[in-house]
């Protein structure tokens, strides 16, 4: 009798690499920050450490350093090629994931990495929490308690802005939002001046568009970051991220949710919990975590936050 022949493995666009692969990657890499550095950068409920920094983002930027580096170089290529004066543009990562999962945490991380290798010195930051509608306009429209699903961003300003900053605009200016006031601030901005490196970092970054003609911001980004945990973990940190902010952030009392610095940690968990039941685990369900496939790379978390694996889209 002939042996079994082995089931081909299913075909996928990406390739997975296991965490202890991974950080391989970063042998020969000197650690640019120091410890009290990471701390700062950390989010409220992450436990990002110089080891997570050393054996998982130091490969990742430069990862996408190469990338930018490469990318220029065909820019480059393609003007002597036509004959005509240098167009290269800033090279633009998108950045996504559901809330709490410790995206921004990481796109500051990556700024400040990236920024560190000589071939992407001057790196910006936007969030997409400035594209929000006003709270005024989000009343207007019912939509208040629909605040970061789709719907609730102005999605044709935050195409405008990446479109000037992707064209090679001198100063390009963001709203920008305040988390202490839940809402737009019409007097301040978020100004970029022609950066290496332009990161966006939002629930919906990777949104694809909503009509056929229509542009998607994703479709100006160079390179995605998706990053993914099991729903159950995110609901955790999103619970114990608003028992911290319940004793700080939301102790002052010009902040918006001030209401909330005076509950039982019993009344604290279950009004957290109705907040991800009702809006945010659904938002992940109908919005995010369908984007997820249309990243150039896929983080993926365990329960204590670490990275578990990457998933690098092929070539």
């Amino acid at each position: 009798m002939s042996a079994a022949v082995p089931a081909p493995a299913p075909l996928s666009l990406y390739g997975e690499i296991a965490r202890a692969d991974w950080s391989r990657l970063a042998a020969g890499m000197d650690q640019p920050l120091t410890e009290a550095e990471v701390v700062q950068l950390r989010g409220i409920g992450d436990r990002l450490d110089l080891t997570e920094v050393r054996e998982v983002y130091l490969p990742i930027s430069r990862l996408l350093s190469i990338y930018a580096k490469t990318i220029r170089r065909l820019g480059d290529d393609i003007s002597g090629f036509l004959g005509t004066q240098d167009q290269t543009t800033p090279f633009v990562v998108g950045v996504a994931g559901s809330v709490a999962v410790g995206k921004s945490t990481i796109a500051r991380l990556l700024r400040e990495l990236m920024s560190r290798w000589t071939d992407t010195p001057r790196v910006e930051l936007v969030t997409t929490d400035g594209f929000l509608h006003p709270n005024a306009e989000l009343e207007r429209r019912g939509l208040m308690d629909r605040k970061g699903f789709p719907e609730s961003y102005d999605r044709r300003a935050l195409v405008e802005f990446v479109t000037k900053v992707k064209s090679g605009a001198e100063e390009v200016r963001a709203p920008f939002y305040s988390h202490m006031k839940y809402d737009i601030m019409p007097d301040a901005h978020v100004v970029v001046r022609r950066p290496d490196v332009l990161i966006v970092e939002g629930l919906n970054v990777l949104q694809p568009p909503p009509a056929p003609n229509d542009v998607a911001v994703s479709d100006l980004f160079d390179f995605t970051i998706y990053v993914d945990a099991d729903a159950a973990h995110i609901e955790q940190w999103y619970i114990d991220r608003f028992l911290a902010l319940r004793e700080g952030a939301f102790s002052n009392p010009a902040s918006h949710f001030n209401v909330f610095a005076h509950l039982s940690d019993d009344e604290a968990i279950e009004t957290a919990r109705g907040y991800w039941n009702d809006i945010n685990l659904p938002n992940l369900i109908e919005n995010v975590l369908p984007t997820k496939h249309r990243a150039s790379l896929v983080l993926r978390k365990g329960p204590d936050h670490s990275v578990e694996s990457v998933q690098l889209r092929k070539l």
